[in-house]
């Protein structure tokens, strides 16, 4: 096992690993940025060392500085968290060549699995349920992507094939908008990811957005951990998330789960790996995979008591797996949100110092963050400055529990989109369960019109 991890991230995730890595007696070693001095986790790790300015690419996306800090505090691996380099293959080839073990995949599976096309092209091979539509990137001739389009059917969704984080697609409805919608998704594409390849999709209606968590060791052995609905999202990012999910029963559960972790073997994948689908008509269409820990990973560790982090560490220093499929079994129901520092309805970021500060607490309620009172959330990074995790024995008391976390929570001197979850909460299609990835826009665009 390893003696000392650098973590290369910031926020709930940075203290997150750190916890992990102290639980198991590891030593930790905290990057960060001159606007993170202050930060939580940079004061509990064992050493921390500066590696720039607040912009994230002179700081948490500055390589050479990341790897000479890992020489300068004698790491043997590094841990990347989710964003920034993560899911980065450059980033793991030089942690590797630099004679660091990198907590993740191999680059090449990162690398397979970061292009869109060439991961849809691996999961047809692996008789993984992809989303009808071109067979890999589209050409540069406009009577073949219209001959494409019409072949897939109208409405189809133009994507980046380097793209993520909901950036990077345009839904087309007519053969008038084609080509002006593939051209201008090229462009940003080539702007946003260095990439200009696109593709083409069906665009599924009234999809439900929902993923297979899995985690695999370098001797073949891969074990799905459940799904989770991910289905409540604003501009493609996720708000609320849940495990199990409403509505899937235990066949299309096993299914899926197995044909997940038959790609996973497949492609030699090592580490904790997500396979987000769209569900709908009780189909499973695959979009993508996130070759890292997931932000909602907690609800997934609830209902398994599988500790992903420490089953990632675990694997990168060279362990098998401690259990097989048989010994995973779902228990309970458990419901994450995500607490940004925004307004709750305009959704304009609120940085600034917490004045007050109060955690919910009680029977099943688990917070993950790095704020305290008197924190400053820096203007510079990603909204979210925690994740409440309700578990219950059912759906309905997981439902309860998240509602009293909520109205117990406490965060002045900043606004926070806690409101808004409380709203959903009681929101009577959320507690029906199945909302599909539509549902949140629409029900805000409604509000607006009120």
């Amino acid at each position: 096992m390893f003696e000392k991890i650098l973590i290369a991230n910031r926020g709930e995730i940075a203290l997150r690993i750190l916890r992990a890595c102290r639980e198991m007696g590891i030593k930790t070693v905290v990057v960060h940025s001159e606007a993170d001095r202050e930060a939580k986790y940079v004061k509990l790790a064992d050493e921390s060392v500066c590696i720039g300015p607040a912009p994230s690419a002179q700081s948490y996306l500055n390589i050479p500085a990341i790897i000479s800090a890992a020489e300068v505090t004698d790491a043997q691996a590094i841990h990347p968290g989710y964003g920034f380099l993560s899911e980065n293959a450059d980033f793991a080839e030089r942690v590797e060549q630099s004679g660091f073990v990198f907590i993740g995949p191999r680059p090449d599976s990162i690398r397979l699995m970061g292009d869109k096309v060439s991961a849809k092209d691996a999961m047809k091979a692996a008789k993984v349920p992809c989303v009808p539509g071109s067979d890999g990137a589209l050409p540069d001739d406009p009577v073949e992507i219209a001959r494409i389009a019409k072949s897939v059917g109208y409405p189809i969704i133009i994507k980046a094939a380097g793209g993520g984080g909901g950036r990077g697609m345009r839904v087309v409805h007519t053969e008038a908008a084609l080509i002006n919608a593939v051209n201008m998704t090229k462009a940003e594409a080539e702007a946003a990811f260095g990439n200009a390849t696109v593709y083409m999709e069906k665009f599924l209606e009234n999809p439900r957005h929902i993923e297979i968590q899995v985690m695999c060791d370098e001797y073949g052995n891969a074990v799905y951990l459940g799904e989770r609905d991910c289905s409540m999202q604003r501009r493609h990012q996720k708000i609320i998330e849940e495990a199990p999910a409403p509505g899937i029963s235990d066949k299309q559960r096993k299914k899926i789960g197995e044909a997940c972790a038959d790609a996973c073997r497949q492609i030699g994948y090592r580490g904790a790996g997500t396979f987000e689908f769209l569900f709908e008509n009780g189909e499973f269409y695959f979009i993508e995979m996130n070759t890292r820990v997931q932000v909602e990973h907690p609800v997934t560790e609830q209902i398994t008591g599988v500790d992903i982090v420490q089953e990632q560490i675990r694997v990168a220093a060279g362990e098998k797996l401690r259990f097989t499929q048989k010994d995973i079994v779902l228990r309970g129901h458990a419901i994450e949100c995500r607490v940004n520092a925004e307004d709750p309805f305009t959704f304009m970021p609120s940085p600034g110092r917490i004045t007050t500060y109060h955690p919910p607490g009680g029977p099943g309620i688990r917070m993950d963050t790095h704020i305290y009172q008197g924190y400053t959330v820096p203007p510079n990074y990603d909204s979210m400055v925690a994740k409440i995790i309700a578990y219950g024995h059912t759906r309905e008391q997981a439902i309860a529990r998240m509602r009293i976390g909520l109205s117990e929570m406490v965060i002045e001197g900043i606004r926070t989109n806690i409101p808004l979850h409380y709203e959903l909460l009681h929101d009577a299609a959320f507690l029906r369960g199945g909302t599909c990835i539509h549902y949140l826009e629409q029900r805000l665009e409604k509000l607006k019109k009120a």
